[in-house]
């Protein structure tokens, strides 16, 4: 996850620590289903802790945890016993605790005894909210100071907030008594008897009406599943030969469906939100690149991404927010009722990189054919974004975007390596703003050929001329401004003297993805990014081994980004480099078969000859959307599918049989319609494409603005 330094994160949630998502709320606790304030665990929606301290005893202990199961993003059932039993080897007495998490915290208590005796035992929920700030959670900074508990009514109690700035919780349990800060229950359990209760949490603020019974609680808790499931069901099918790359895609499908989160003010809009647990937000850069790559899942991701940035673009010069006419957001929270961005305010704009990519992304939507006919707005916030390119992003009028945070509290570092320590000289020497990062020129140039194609497309054939000119003029100053030659690797950056920042980092694989690199510098870069102090056999890392600042177990300094190594396989591949591109999507692959089917954030850099197995990043967010999304770009790249509907032609041309084997994939969705794509031994096969789109069965071409007369 970017635009946080993860350097602050005063510890993890454990060990086995077991994570539940919907939208913009979600829950963290142990593997028993426990969640204790010191660690950063609890129930949190808006942004805010309504649980803090959720402890569940039989007769004064603790659950001994056995399994966890995730039927759904939002739900979790954890299976476990009670506590040992004097003169007994094991206990008769198992708990289930079958948890939800929406607009509050469901808690379904089952036990069930194997005991030929009645048994008579006292079950007591420790229970605490302290409405903590997500941030302060994150951090390790947050006071205790949970508000008290009292009875409103029988089975009905109530949380207010100590400190104020909160309306508060309200706990249904029916039954239950409560003393201090437990609720109880005393249970008489026949002869392999059973009991369960359910115990409800719900915030009392606009979204949850707290006079509303239990039932319609419940099911306003359900509801997130049915939403889950729905989109599932239209979601496309996959077939491999190869099973754990199989799992890998539905997980990954899987994983992007929970991460979607809605704008209340537009609740057609999906989004998705950049990672669980500390970002379920959206994030300019993240939300934009993942919603390209899960383009081939669900082109509507990129649809609302896009269409929500376009209402938040900002329209005046804030210091504070970073905030200037055209730029594209860092980051917001949508609906959130504090202030938590940088700043203070909900929306921090402290990004270089997302206002060009938002030109990408809708030059993108329209290759896909899922440009909506009446996308004027999205095309007038395009060209705004562009403007800001050049009027504030290009600081020093040189032809190059580059970034100095406005204040003394903003992102020092502007690019999606955005950690303090993240740009660096060969020697380890810190780079000064204002930086010039290589990938924000590819980024505009890329930009600059999606506004002339968009021109092209509406009949402009003036536009597309002058925006193809700008692209051409700023490929020729990068690779002249840019290219080391007695390196052999493009620089990070320019600093603010305009030096080549000359560490052998991974952005310039994105250089490539973009196709601003001149062909005749392509290749040694692809053998660089491939080299021993460069790819670690899992993948490329952050920084090469060789350089002063490196560190496998740093965050942008040696680390390996599985959506850092999308962007850059599909650069590879672009250019024309096969086996290079293909070592990178089996080396994830690979990797992803070692945590479940499910890539991280990120994980160590370290030589896959040395450890066997990737080693762990302890503050990797897991799921996290670009990396989610990274499986799904990585199976494109391999397929070298690439349509551009404004020309009506799309070119596929596999390179994964010898590698991966058969990939069929079925309901794909495509210019309005639904695909199939079929490769084999005897050959590929596209189904249900518009009857006057040109099928060509060979690598595409540079991606340029078109030619000619439109139609």
């Amino acid at each position: 996850m970017t635009g946080w330094n993860t350097d602050t994160l005063a510890g993890t949630a454990g060990a086995g620590a077991l994570t539940i998502v919907e939208g913009t709320s979600f829950c963290v606790s142990g593997p028993n289903g426990d969640m204790v304030p010191e660690l950063p665990h609890g129930a949190f929606h808006r942004d805010t802790r309504m649980v803090s301290r959720l402890t569940l005893l039989i007769d004064g202990a603790t659950v001994e945890p056995l399994s966890a199961m995730t039927p759904h993003p939002d739900r979790v059932v954890m299976v476990g016993r009670a506590g040992h039993i004097p003169g007994r080897a094991d206990t008769p007495l198992l708990v289930e605790r079958d948890r939800r998490i929406g607009a509050g915290l469901r808690e379904q208590i089952t036990l069930r005894s194997y005991s030929r005796e009645a048994l008579t035992v006292r079950v007591e929920l420790v229970l605490e909210a302290d409405f903590a700030d997500i941030f302060e959670v994150k951090e390790g900074r947050a006071a205790r100071r949970p508000g008290a508990m009292r009875e409103s009514e029988p089975g009905r109690f109530a949380i207010a907030s100590s400190a104020g700035g909160h309306p508060g919780v309200t706990v249904t349990a029916e039954g239950a008594d409560v003393a201090g800060d437990r609720i109880r229950f005393d249970v008489v359990l026949e002869p392999r008897g059973t009991w369960s209760r359910r115990v409800l949490v719900t915030p009392r603020d606009e979204t949850v009406d707290d006079t509303i019974g239990p039932d319609s609680e419940a099911a306003a808790i359900d509801e997130p599943t049915r939403r889950f499931l729905a989109w599932q069901s239209a979601s496309p099918t996959s077939s491999l030969r190869d099973d754990a790359m199989e799992r890998v895609i539905r997980q990954s499908q899987r994983d992007l469906g929970s991460l979607r989160i809605f704008d209340p003010a537009n609740p057609d809009r999906p989004v998705v939100a950049a990672g669980v647990p500390w970002f379920m937000a959206l994030f300019g850069r993240d939300s934009l690149l993942t919603s390209w790559m899960a383009l081939p899942l669900d082109p509507s991701l990129a649809l609302g991404t896009l269409q929500t940035l376009a209402s938040l673009q900002g329209t005046r010069e804030v210091a504070s927010s970073e905030e200037q006419p055209g730029r594209i957001l860092h980051e917001v929270r949508l609906g959130a009722t504090t202030n938590l961005a940088l700043g203070g305010s909900s929306v921090y704009y402290g990004t270089a990189d997302a206002t060009p990519l938002y030109v990408v992304v809708l030059g993108e939507l329209a290759r896909w054919g899922a440009l909506p006919d009446d996308a004027d707005d999205l095309l007038e916030a395009a060209d705004r974004a562009l403007k800001w390119v050049d009027e504030y992003g290009d600081r020093d009028g040189d032809g190059f975007v580059e970034y100095e945070r406005l204040n003394e509290h903003g992102l020092v570092n502007q690019g999606w390596k955005d950690s303090w320590d993240g740009i660096n000289f060969a020697d380890g020497t810190l780079a000064q703003a204002p930086i010039a990062l290589c990938e924000v020129q590819g980024y505009v140039y890329a930009a600059f050929i999606a506004r002339g194609t968009l021109a092209w497309l509406r009949g402009d054939a003036e536009g597309a001329e002058h925006w193809s000119e700008r692209a051409a003029a700023l490929k020729r100053a990068f690779n002249e401004r840019f290219w080391l030659p007695e390196r052999g690797w493009f620089a990070v950056a320019l600093d603010r003297d305009k030096r080549p920042v000359d560490a052998c980092a991974s952005n310039m694989g994105h250089c490539l993805w973009s196709g601003i690199v001149d062909d005749d510098k392509a290749a040694a870069v692809a053998e660089r990014l491939l080299s021993p102090e460069m790819f670690s056999g899992w993948g490329v890392r952050t920084l090469a081994s060789g350089m002063g600042a490196y560190n496998p177990a740093s965050y942008h300094n040696g680390s390996v980004w599985p959506h850092d190594n999308a962007i850059i396989a599909a650069g590879l591949m672009r250019y024309g480099f096969v086996e290079e591109a293909n070592r990178i999507v089996a080396g994830l692959f690979e990797a992803a078969a070692f945590s479940g089917g499910r890539l991280p954030e990120l994980f160590c850099g370290f030589e896959r000859a040395q450890y066997p197995e990737p080693v762990s990043y302890p503050a990797s967010c897991s799921p996290q959307a670009w990396a989610a999304a990274t499986p799904l770009s990585l199976l494109r790249t391999t397929l070298r599918f690439d349509p551009s509907m404004p020309t009506r032609d799309v070119w596929v041309a596999p390179t994964s049989l010898g590698e991966f084997g058969d990939i069929h994939l079925r309901n794909v969705p495509f210019a309005g319609k639904r695909i199939s794509i079929d490769t084999s031994r005897r050959g590929t096969k596209l189904m249900g494409l518009p009857t006057d789109v040109r099928l060509h069965h060979e690598p595409s071409p540079p991606a340029a603005v078109p030619t000619g007369r439109n139609g």
